[in-house]
């Protein structure tokens, strides 16, 4: 632009005839350059919902109400009264209009005062953006703007500058943040009443105040509306109706609707006068308002505060965001972002867990692990109701949410392949306290956010792909032409959802996951809510943190994820707070609400899984003495092929009291019989609670054999472990060992000497001096096993 100005003065300026017009043309392109304008209008951010209506709305760094209005949001009837009203001949002249300035000049001196001004729209721009005192000097430097603005600017960005400047009393400024604060409604909802309502108060903001004197702003609306319909800007029934329309006009509130990301968005786009969403206001409003009653339904249980995620699975797009129970409720920190604060994920990763082990081929759904106490060097976790269940398949270890197979199967796919996963998954934290994570890790020994569990369960909903969650709609960008910075820009959001996306899990094992988590004989149904309530067909999985600080429950059809945290921010725990009881309530309403009777269908059985019948016992393919099989799901090509060897043959004498092995078989009388092979573990377990089994026989006693399968087991105390006694306050540490299904009895050596005779269940009890101690266990088949422990005195 300015090369072309220079060119065309320089062709001017060789006729002397023009000389003055280049002189002037020189002129302005040197005022320019040394005072160029600046047009940075300091506008309120807002945040759009998907429909483009307002959530919520900030004043602007001036305490103002500020609010963009977009082109396609100036009417036709606002374009029209506003022009005909302040500037008729506005896409015609420069900037300014020298017939009405001749006229106003001549009308000023003839008088001897003002009584005429000549300001276009593109000069009362300029004076918004720039104000200064009303003189000839002031009414200069706006014409040397005005043309600048005309130059660099299109008309209808001119207008639009100025829709969004014009005063209205108070810090109330431009079209759109008066039509929302008075008549709450966007401006293309107006009326021509309040259209043209909205066009006389600018000239006389203090006067015609909105609320308080619209008696006077009626009579004045209305002496306007028959001028409009004298000049035939409207038809004569338009007006007539415009006339008869009362003026309901009153300061209304601004728009609050989902302040937590409205805050998070803000601070990420601080610069944007407008942020598109791809919240739903409906569903927005509807959540927030389902969070608030049902925390002020808990709170007489000293629970405080809750946090909801929706998330759409086909588009990924969250459609609301419920950071806290209440924004302004300082005493429970409604404040804090519940979706992004760091809590304690309780058992929410355990289906993360189980899939990563049918993907290592590891397991499959109906595999038999050991519920019982066990000691992970030091580490006994326990169910959240203190019991345990002896064998249990999978599925039923993670509909119930067991403790001690999880850790079992941490223990085996090894802590480092879980964390990589979880970083792979994007969980932030847990990459932050990696190199000091360990077993307790799936039991909630770490730390998630709402925001990164509800992505990670939408992918299972999506066959294991892991995708960003999208805050924004997709928007077309806003071209626009000159040198100067665009008026009002928009957030450039990223693309939705279009499938793909990293896989954290295969197919398979997200459905495998998602048929397990369908089940609803579980514990974790709340109590009588299938008799009280619709029980809503998703996938679900609860958490509840140490301490009872934080209850967890996030669910997934194939529509929608919604994640939901319950608790207090202060980190106070309460005894009734629970993932089952209190969490998935507010989940199951939230579903019925956002997702009644989907007609999305359910999930589908990938073309990699198989059936195949295994033995009920252990979960592996039928053995040889395999008696009663089921049907189970395995991965193609992964999962494991074992053979059953739950059940084992046994040779005994007629009467079975005794069992012989192949060096003490008789010639004769021996009878074949078959017995469960059972783990250590598992017949301690049984002996400790009294649990009756199908006990092998005692061996031969009269056998000299020495047996080479493996000695007791001491779970306690733990190998190479430090411990600390009191000397002036004796202490006792506590001896136990697992032993194979035919031992009878132990013996105890404590520094090589033997301290005691035992049952192989029976808890032994020492008292240990400073230093080194060696703990051996010998059973009666003269098998044995060391440990090394270190005692020190406090």
């Amino acid at each position: 632009m300015l090369e072309k100005l220079l060119h065309i003065a320089k062709r001017i300026g060789r006729r002397r005839w023009v000389s003055v017009p280049a002189g002037l043309v020189l002129l302005f392109i040197t005022l320019n350059l040394l005072f160029p304008f600046h047009v940075q209008p300091r506008y309120s951010t807002i945040l759009t919902a998907a429909d483009g209506t307002i959530l919520h709305a900030f004043l602007n760094d001036r305490d103002r109400w500020r609010m963009v209005t977009e082109l396609d949001e100036i009417t036709p009837v606002l374009r029209k009264t506003i022009l005909r009203k302040e500037d008729r001949y506005f896409y015609f002249h420069p900037g300014f209009n020298p017939l009405a300035m001749a006229r106003a000049a001549f009308r000023n001196l003839t008088t001897g005062r003002r009584t005429s001004g000549a300001s276009t729209i593109t000069m009362q721009v300029v004076r918004l953006l720039e104000p200064r005192e009303r003189t000839y000097g002031s009414k200069l430097i706006e014409l040397f703007r005005a043309v600048q603005l005309e130059l660099f600017y299109s008309k209808d960005e001119i207008l639009q500058l100025y829709v969004n400047l014009i005063p209205y009393g108070g810090n109330v400024e431009g079209i759109k943040s008066a039509s929302l604060l008075f008549f709450g409604k966007p401006p293309q909802l107006l009326s021509l009443a309040e259209v043209t309502t909205l066009t006389i108060i600018p000239n006389r903001p203090s006067s015609l105040r909105l609320g308080s004197n619209n008696a006077r702003i009626v009579q004045e609306r209305n002496r306007w509306l028959k001028r409009f319909g004298q000049a035939g800007l409207f038809t004569a029934s338009e007006v007539a109706d415009a006339l008869t329309e009362p003026l309901n006009a009153h300061r209304r509130a601004a728009p609050r609707l989902a302040p937590h990301l409205a805050l998070r968005l803000k601070s990420q786009y601080p610069d944007q006068p407008v942020i598109h969403t791809a919240l739903r206001p409906g569903r927005q409003a509807q959540v927030e308002r389902l969070v608030a009653n049902y925390v002020g339904r808990i709170r007489s249980l000293n629970i405080h505060n809750a946090a909801v995620l929706v998330v759409n699975n086909q588009t990924m797009q969250v459609e609301a965001y419920v950071g806290s129970a209440d924004f302004n409720d300082a005493a429970d920190g409604g404040q804090v972002d519940g979706v992004r604060a760091v809590r304690s994920p309780g058992s929410t990763l355990k289906p993360l867990l189980y899939a990563l082990a049918f993907d290592k081929g590891l397991l499959t759904p109906k595999t038999v692990l050991n519920d019982v106490p066990t000691n992970f060097s030091g580490y006994e976790p326990e169910n959240y109701d203190r019991q345990f269940n002896g064998p249990v398949t999978v599925e039923a270890a993670l509909a119930n949410s067991l403790n001690v197979p999880a850790v079992k199967v941490l223990q085996q796919i090894g802590t480092p392949a879980l964390v990589d996963l979880l970083k792979k998954a994007e969980f932030e934290t847990v990459k932050k306290q990696s190199k000091v994570l360990g077993l307790s890790m799936i039991l909630g020994g770490c730390g998630v956010t709402l925001e990164e569990l509800t992505r990670l369960f939408a992918a299972f909903a999506n066959e294991g792909r892991l995708q960003p969650l999208l805050y924004h709609p997709p928007a077309p960008s806003l071209a626009r032409r000159g040198s100067a910075p665009p008026l009002p820009r928009t957030a450039e959001p990223p693309p939705p959802y279009q499938g793909g996306g990293r896989g954290v899990v295969s197919p398979e094992a997200a459905f495998l996951i998602t048929n397990t988590l369908t089940q609803i004989t579980r514990p974790d149904l709340p109590n009588n809510f299938d008799n009280s309530y619709h029980l809503p067909r998703i996938a679900w999985k609860t958490g509840t943190s140490y301490g009872r600080r934080d209850a967890w429950s996030i669910g997934y059809n194939r529509h929608y994820t919604i994640g939901v945290w319950v608790g207090n921010f202060s980190g106070e725990g309460v005894p009734e707070l629970s993932g089952a009881n209190i969490a998935t309530p507010l989940l199951f309403s939230i579903f019925n609400a956002v997702d009644y009777n989907s007609p999305k269908g359910w999930f589908r059985a990938p073309k990699g899984l198989t059936m195949r019948q295994v033995c009920a016992g252990t979960g592996d393919v039928p053995g040889d003495f395999c008696e009663h099989t089921i049907v189970d799901y395995a991965i193609g090509g992964i999962s494991p092929y074992r053979r059953c060897s739950h059940r084992k043959a046994v040779w005994t004498d007629a009467a079975g009291a005794v069992s012989y092995c192949a060096h003490c078989l008789p010639d004769s009388g021996a009878v074949r019989r078959f017995y469960p092979n059972l783990a250590p573990e598992l017949i301690a377990f049984y002996r400790s609670r009294r649990i009756p089994y199908a006990e092998i026989p005692p061996h031969h006693p009269a056998c000299t054999r020495v047996f080479a399968r493996q000695g007791p087991q001491i779970v306690s105390p733990n190998d190479g472990s430090e411990y600390f006694i009191n000397p002036h306050r004796p202490q006792q540490l506590q001896l136990s060992c697992q032993t194979e299904n035919e031992v009878r009895q132990v013996y105890w050596y404590v520094n090589d000497r033997l301290y005691r005779k035992a049952a192989p269940t029976e808890a032994v009890f020492f008292q240990p001096q400073a230093g080194p101690v060696k703990i051996s266990c010998a059973d009666d088949k003269g098998r044995n096993t060391n440990i090394r422990i270190l005692v020190r005195a406090e």
